[in-house]
C-alpha cells in the first residue's frame, strides 16, 4: 500500500485517518533527520503558504530531502504573486466561459468562487476547470475567484480574478465535505488495486494524441509496444493531454506526441519530473533539441562536425545575405518534421523569405546547404545505438517531407539497415551529437558527404513507426525500449 504523509501545524489535529495515511506536525517534519520512504507522497497542509513562512520551510526542506510534496516551494510562490501567473490564466478562463455558458441562464450565473480540493469540485460543469487549476497550481486547495466581462465585439467572457489558498481547517461544511472527498480520491489514485498488484511489475504511460496528422509513432507502433510490455510484465497504457493529474498513477511516461515548449507535453514531462518518474522525452532534452539554436552553438562547443551555420535577426540579415553561397537553408529555431525551413537560391529570395520568419521569430538560422539522396537517421538510447534508418528525399523535393506538395505532405522513401551497416563515421557522430544532450531517446539526422560526416540536428521526439524503425529488430526494438523503462523505473526506486 502506499503512503502519504500530511504535514499540518499540530500533527494531532487532522480529522481524515485512513488506510497508508499518516499526520506529522511541521516542528516534527523540519526535525527529521531523513527523507521518507521512496515512493511515499508528502501533503503539506500548513496554515501559511506564503513565503518564507512555515509551509514554505517544510517545502524547502522537502525538496533538499528529496521528498515528493505537494505543493513545491515554486507552486507556493506561483499561487502568492498574480502577476507570475497571471500569464497562465487564459486555458483556465476558456474552461470557466465554456462551464458557464452551459448554465440554464448564464446572464444569471454566479460570481461565486469555485472551491477546488485535489482537482475535485462539487459542481459537474466544472470538472475541467478544476483540473486545470489543480494542474496549474498544484495546491490541495483553491479557490478561484472571477467576474463577467464582454469583449469589445460584445461577447459574454468571465475572468478570474483571483486565486487563494484557503485554510483546511476553516473550510465551510459543504467545502469539508468536498475536501474529504478530493482526498480520499488523491491517495487511492497512488493505491495499487489487488488485481493490479497480482498483475504486472510496473505500469508504463504512453502519451499520444489520436487526432495529430503526423505522430512520431503510428497506432501500429503503439499496439507493438503495448503486446511486448505486457510479454515483459508492463501494463502499458495509452494516455491523452486530460490525463496530466493521472500521471503520478504510473511508473513511468512515455511521450510519442511531437513535442514542444509551449505545449502539454513539455507540461507532462515536468510534471514527471517533479513526481519523479522516468520520462522520455525528459524535460532537458525537450528544452535542448527543439531549439535549433542552442543545438548549433552545443555542436560548435563539443566541436561536432555539422553544416556551417550563422544566427540571423533583423539587424543582420542583409548583411549575411549578400555574404552568403548560395543555395543556402533557412530555419525557425523551433521547426519540426521539415516545417519552418527553407530554401533560398539568392539573396533577394533569402531576404524575402528572411523577413517573413523573422516576423514570427527573433532569430533564424542560416545554414549550408548539402545536397545528399538520403539523411541518416540513427537512434540512440541511453547513449547507445539502437537503430538505423535511411530517409531518402521526397519526389523532385530537397527535404525528406514536402509540405507543399497538394493534399497531404510527401514524403520520401526509407530504408532501415542493420548498425553493422552504418559508415563508422555516422555512428560516432551521431554518439558525439547525442552525449551532451542526455541519456533519453533521440533521432540523430546526419549526412555522408563523401567520407565525412555531417551532424544536421538531434531529435529528442524521434520516429518510432511499426515497418520502419523496427524493420530489422522488429519486436527486438521494443524489447529494447521497454527494457531501458524497466532500467529507470527500478533505478529510481
Amino acid at each position: 500500500m502506499s503512503r502519504t504523509v500530511f504535514i499540518i501545524d499540530d500533527g494531532a489535529e487532522f480529522p481524515y485517518p485512513g488506510p497508508g495515511r499518516e499526520a506529522v506536525s511541521a516542528h516534527d517534519y523540519l526535525m527529521r533527520a531523513k527523507p521518507f520512504a521512496k515512493r511515499t507522497r508528502v501533503v503539506n497542509l500548513c496554515s501559511d503558504y506564503s513565503y518564507l513562512g512555515l509551509g514554505y520551510y517544510c517545502a524547502l526542506t522537502a525538496e533538499a530531502r528529496g521528498d515528493r510534496i505537494l505543493p513545491s516551494a515554486e507552486a507556493m510562490l506561483w499561487v502568492g504573486w498574480k502577476r507570475i501567473y497571471r500569464r497562465a490564466l487564459g486555458d483556465m478562463e476558456r474552461q470557466l466561459t465554456k462551464a458557464l455558458r452551459r448554465s440554464p441562464d448564464p446572464d444569471d450565473a454566479p460570481g461565486g468562487p469555485v472551491t477546488v480540493c485535489f482537482g475535485v469540485c462539487a459542481e459537474n460543469r466544472f470538472q475541467h476547470l478544476a483540473r486545470a487549476v489543480f494542474d496549474a497550481f498544484r495546491c490541495p486547495i483553491l479557490r478561484v475567484h472571477y467576474e463577467r466581462a464582454e469583449t469589445a465585439g460584445g461577447e459574454v467572457v468571465y475572468r478570474i480574478t483571483d486565486v487563494r489558498v484557503p485554510n483546511w481547517k476553516k473550510l465551510p461544511a459543504a467545502d469539508r465535505a468536498l475536501f474529504e472527498k478530493g482526498l480520499d480520491a488523491y491517495t487511492k489514485r497512488h493505491r495499487p488495486t489487488p488485481a493490479l498488484a497480482r498483475g504486472p511489475r510496473y505500469t508504463l504511460a504512453v502519451l499520444v494524441d489520436p487526432k495529430e496528422a503526423m505522430p512520431p509513432s503510428s497506432p501500429q507502433a503503439i499496439e507493438r509496444i503495448v503486446r511486448v510490455g505486457a510479454s515483459m510484465g508492463v501494463k502499458v497504457e495509452t494516455i491523452g493531454r486530460r490525463d496530466l493529474p493521472r500521471l503520478a498513477e504510473f511508473d513511468a511516461l512515455f511521450i510519442r506526441e511531437t513535442t514542444a515548449l509551449d505545449h502539454h507535453t513539455y507540461r507532462f514531462a515536468k510534471r514527471a519530473e517533479t513526481e519523479g518518474i522516468p520520462c522520455i522525452d525528459d524535460a532537458m532534452s525537450i528544452l535542448r533539441c527543439t531549439n535549433k539554436v542552442y543545438l548549433a552553438e552545443l555542436f560548435r562547443t563539443n566541436n561536432i562536425p555539422s553544416p556551417r551555420t550563422r544566427v540571423i535577426d533583423k539587424d543582420n540579415l542583409e548583411q549575411v545575405a549578400q555574404e552568403t553561397a548560395y543555395p543556402i537553408v533557412l530555419k525557425v529555431p523551433d521547426g519540426a518534421f521539415s516545417r519552418g525551413v527553407k530554401r533560398a537560391d539568392d539573396a533577394g529570395q533569402m531576404i524575402a523569405l528572411g523577413r517573413e520568419m523573422l516576423s514570427r521569430s527573433a532569430l533564424i538560422l542560416s545554414q549550408e546547404y548539402l545536397r545528399t539522396e538520403y539523411d541518416w537517421r540513427i537512434g540512440i538510447l541511453n547513449g547507445a545505438p539502437i537503430f538505423a534508418s535511411k530517409y531518402f528525399m521526397a519526389r523532385g523535393h530537397w527535404q525528406i517531407i514536402n509540405h507543399a506538395a497538394k493534399g497531404a505532405p510527401d514524403e520520401g522513401g526509407f530504408e532501415t539497415v542493420d548498425l553493422d551497416a552504418v559508415p563508422s563515421a555516422i555512428l560516432d557522430a551521431a554518439l558525439a551529437a547525442a552525449r551532451p544532450i542526455g541519456d533519453g531517446l533521440y533521432g540523430v539526422d546526419t549526412k555522408l558527404i563523401g567520407d565525412r560526416a555531417v551532424v544536421i540536428e538531434v531529435n529528442d521526439n524521434p520516429n518510432l513507426d511499426a515497418g520502419v524503425e523496427d524493420k530489422v529488430l522488429k519486436d527486438g526494438l521494443w524489447r529494447t525500449i521497454v527494457s531501458d523503462f524497466i532500467r529507470r523505473i527500478e533505478a529510481a526506486r
